[in-house]
């Protein structure tokens, strides 16, 4: 079964660029500038930011399902970056490079199934997901941090 990955929509974003660090800090939002590269994945491009880029570093609600599987994490965000538009069953590097936490959620937003594994081996593990009946969509979490990185849901 194929499937296809979604980054975050810019949209939702691009008005934390223009608030002021106080303005920043009361939304649980920072601005930073980033020293290391891997180190900030931009949950919008789906790409890594590069060193001395300004990011921002923000709360961000990705499980809003009425379930008690809700649930939120910090992200990094990019300025001036579009929407990552994956082909179906495309992986990008910025989770193929990194220990992955795949986490499989039916239409009433109850978590079915979990595992951790490797980035390259995410898209087998989504494309068998998704063969499964019960699986409506599909979290993936940067393992190490737990924070959010994509959502996925059956391609067609």
């Amino acid at each position: 079964m194929t499937f296809q990955i979604t980054a975050l929509p810019e949209a939702d974003f691009a008005p934390l660029f223009a608030k002021t660090d106080a303005e920043l800090a009361a939304m649980r939002a920072c601005r930073r500038v980033v020293a290391d590269r891997p180190g900030a994945p931009c949950r919008i491009s789906l790409e890594e930011a590069e060193v001395g880029e300004t990011v921002i570093l923000t709360h961000h609600a990705h499980q809003t399902g009425h379930s008690p599987y809700a649930a939120s994490h910090a992200i990094y965000v990019r300025d001036g970056v579009r929407q990552a538009r994956l082909a179906v069953a495309e992986v990008p590097d910025v989770i193929r490079s990194r220990l992955i936490s795949l986490r499989l959620f039916d239409v009433d937003h109850m978590m079915v199934d979990a595992d951790v594994m490797k980035g390259t081996e995410v898209s087998e593990a989504l494309a068998v997901a998704f063969a499964r009946s019960n699986v409506d969509y599909a979290h993936l979490h940067f393992a190490k941090a737990g924070c959010f990185a994509a959502s996925a849901k059956r391609a067609g």
